[in-house]
């Protein structure tokens, strides 16, 4: 049987992308899925309808170890969950030939046992964290209390360094990346991007090379920020500073939890400005802080009461508008994003708000109805 590329990429599905050693890719024939490490096949699955619900079998059992075979499943389960609205709520995994990794799959959450079969949750499979954060540690931080600057909060653990979080983005056919910042290597174009006066309007950094070495340098000595830049097949496009909000200047201003996280961003090159960048660095943000610590229950923002755009944006993808307040510097409206609303309703996926999901026969009725690499037609403006 001859494998195909996935209709609309220029390769396949990519998976595990931060990781050569483990990178997987997921091509489609018709109604079978081939996921291949490097050139070899190490699982083929058929996509089938079972009473109107969208079912995978295992095509021959697993054809590896357990671990492989489990990323494995992995990789296809992500690729037919990753930019498609109107995908059905559940994947059922049918027949015999899953019976050697039932208890890997749900000892692992990524799938279900009830009744005899396994259910897949999308909502579930989106809050493991081996596949988009390549260092990420098995376990949460253990939780510590301290005091900074009189605020008691837990003790963060230490910052990543290099690539923090990593995923293939169909619609745009590229990986997207975020990595920490390396304040020698990218103090040039962190300065340009300050100077810019569309950045300076909201952020008031404009200034020197020697201004900004001393910024950057202090949110590194810094344990609750973080500084990453987003990235597109390795080009960095946009700045990103993640806070615990606890510790934060935002932190009077709303009833902090101990593990909210806040954000600032630049998009710092003007050809990646739009919606098909915006659907792809603002979803994957949200699952990045989502994931890099699972007790993250709330994500928190404070743009400009007057940046119309930008909340527009957050509006679509989730956040509600809480109030607006006075910080000493700007006026601005405080936004919150649930975890539960993040990945309950699929939000790594990006789609207009007034666009009716697809029924799931309507997508069971034809395996070509699951483009796994289709593009974006509304996405956020």
């Amino acid at each position: 049987m001859t494998t195909k590329p996935v209709p609309g990429s220029g390769d396949a599905f990519r998976c595990f992308t931060a990781d050569e050693n483990r990178a997987l890719r997921v091509l489609r024939d018709g109604r079978f899925l081939a996921v291949l490490h490097g050139n070899r096949e190490v699982a083929r699955l058929e996509i089938a309808d079972a009473g109107g619900a969208l079912c995978l079998r295992l095509d021959g059992g697993a054809r590896s170890g357990e671990a492989e075979a489990t990323a494995a499943v992995m990789a296809a389960l992500e690729a037919l969950s990753a930019d498609n609205p109107g995908a059905p709520g559940q994947i059922m995994l049918e027949g015999p030939a899953w019976a050697g990794l039932s208890d890997a799959l749900t000892r692992q959450g990524i799938a279900l046992a009830e009744g005899g079969h396994l259910r897949v949750l999308p909502e579930m499979l989106w809050q493991r964290r081996d596949a988009w954060l390549p260092a990420a540690a098995p376990d949460a931080f253990p939780q510590h209390y301290a005091m900074t600057g009189g605020k008691r909060h837990p003790l963060r653990a230490p910052k990543p360094n290099g690539i923090a979080y990593s995923r293939y983005i169909p619609w745009l056919d590229k990986v997207f990346t975020f990595r920490t910042v390396d304040i020698e290597a990218d103090l040039a174009r962190f300065n340009r991007w300050m100077n810019d006066p569309r950045v300076a309007h909201f952020w008031n950094e404009d200034g020197d090379l020697d201004k900004h070495r001393a910024y950057l340098a202090g949110l590194a000595s810094d344990p609750h920020m973080l500084t990453l830049l987003g990235c597109l097949d390795g080009a960095p496009f946009c700045y990103f500073e993640v806070y615990w909000a606890k510790e934060n200047r935002l932190a009077p201003y709303y009833d902090a939890h101990d593990y909210d996280r806040g954000w600032h961003v630049v998009v710092g090159e003007d050809a990646y400005r739009g919606r098909d960048y915006v659907a792809t660095w603002l979803p994957c943000l949200m699952h990045y802080m989502l994931l890099d610590d699972p007790r993250t229950q709330r994500i928190v923002g404070e743009p400009r009461a007057d940046h119309a755009q930008q909340i527009r944006n957050l509006e679509r993808s989730g956040f509600a508008s809480i109030k607006e307040f006075d910080f000493p510097h700007k006026r601005a409206m405080l936004v919150m994003l649930l975890r539960e609303r993040f990945f309950g309703e699929r939000l790594w996926i990006p789609r207009r708000p007034d666009a009716p999901l697809q029924s799931t026969k309507q997508h069971t009725d034809n395996a070509e109805k699951f483009p796994m690499n289709q593009p974006i037609t509304g996405g956020i403006a």
